[in-house]
């Protein structure tokens, strides 16, 4: 089965965020990145895209040329991955979507719910493949922690924890990366809660299957002169009765990726973290705690790739996502039963991640009271 066909807007020279997706993308030979408009800069475009060895005639100076010619090219892309600023992500999509092309859109969804309203709307008008990128579901355990609780393993989930700490803005910093993430302009009202919060809330709502009812948010800006907040401290209840925890932040000085999950249920709980994510623990009420691995011994194997005991990481998550979105992809064009669809973040997760950004601002100007989501 050839390769399918991907374009790329955003991620040139500079960028973070678009070389971990093109990284992703080779992984497992499912993509081959053909087409690029990697820079709103013209000429950073062309210089970005000739480094990765696209041809000049599929590097475009603007989205909207490139969706323009790609959508007229009998060989043109198959889906388009959107690794901009997060106040750029609507227009990308809709353009691609209003004319037949499948997207692959880094999170959070948009930088205003108003603007996550629009690509649902173009989403749901064209028939599209939608896939948001909250990679951290792509890791096996994680996908096996969702099958226990699924199961009825951990009983009726009582207490779901949940954080995400780094230190890379503890204190004033200004580069490419750190600029952009901290203008509400771009990024929109939550700074790291919409950075990174929105990765842990994801990931708690797609290992437990819950939805958060309300929640209370306190925001906190520790660096002076900072437009947008750098620690979020959230309380929440979810649907059945579950409470949960949400801290992230970006001033936690000795942190540098550390996403923790555990989930207590009345018959067992589970925790995991992202900085070994090749084990998990296991505890059944009244039993000796289980380490679980990677393919190990009573743990699903289909999403690994190598044997146990050799580490997989980040990337190869992330990996998983746009291995899962080519099959997704395939399926939906050839009007085939879908099978991992199900385990991918689409729209309505975006959805929910900015409703729950909206959530911890409103909260947090009206001194952590709790409101509804």
């Amino acid at each position: 089965m050839s390769r399918l066909k991907l374009g790329m807007v955003g991620g040139g020279q500079g960028a973070f965020i678009g070389a971990v997706h093109r990284m992703a993308a080779r992984l497992d030979g499912e993509w081959d990145l053909v087409a690029g408009a990697l820079s709103s800069d013209p000429e950073r475009a062309l210089a970005s895209s000739r480094a990765l060895g696209l041809d000049d005639a599929r590097s475009y100076s603007s989205f909207s040329a490139m969706a323009e010619a790609e959508a007229a090219r009998p060989d043109g892309i198959d889906a388009v991955a959107i690794v901009t600023p997060n106040h750029v992500h609507a227009d990308v999509a809709i353009a691609f979507l209003s004319i037949g092309i499948h997207v692959i859109c880094d999170k959070p969804l948009a930088a205003t719910e108003a603007q996550a309203q629009d690509i649902a709307q173009a989403v749901k008008a064209s028939g599209k493949c939608f896939v948001l990128t909250h990679n951290y579901t792509g890791y096996p355990l994680i996908r096996h922690a969702r099958e226990l609780v699924k199961s009825g393993a951990l009983g009726d989930i009582r207490v779901v924890q949940v954080e995400y700490a780094q230190d890379w803005l503890a204190e004033e910093v200004s580069n490419k990366q750190a600029d952009w993430r901290t203008d509400p302009s771009k990024s929109g009202a939550g700074g790291c809660v919409g950075d990174i919060g929105t990765h842990a809330y994801n990931l708690a709502s797609f290992v437990t299957g819950l939805k958060a009812t309300s929640l209370s948010a306190d925001l906190s800006t520790f660096v002076d002169g900072r437009r947008l907040d750098d620690n979020a401290q959230v309380m929440l209840r979810f649907e059945g009765g579950a409470k949960g925890m949400l801290w992230s932040s970006q001033v936690a000085v000795g942190n540098e990726n550390a996403l923790k999950l555990r989930v207590y249920g009345s018959k067992g709980g589970i925790e995991w973290a992202q900085e070994n994510p090749n084990v998990m623990s296991f505890t059944r009420l009244g039993e000796p705690k289980q380490l679980l691995t990677r393919g190990g011994p009573g743990t699903t194997a289909e999403d690994t790739r190598i044997p146990p005991g050799h580490p997989e990481g980040y990337l190869e998550a992330f990996g998983t996502i746009y291995s899962d979105a080519a099959l997704f992809i395939r399926a939906h064009d050839r009007d085939a039963r879908d099978t991992q669809g199900s385990l991918l973040p689409d729209i309505h997760d975006g959805l929910a991640g900015m409703a729950f950004v909206t959530a911890c601002v409103d909260s947090s100007s009206k001194d952590a009271a709790w409101v509804s989501l």
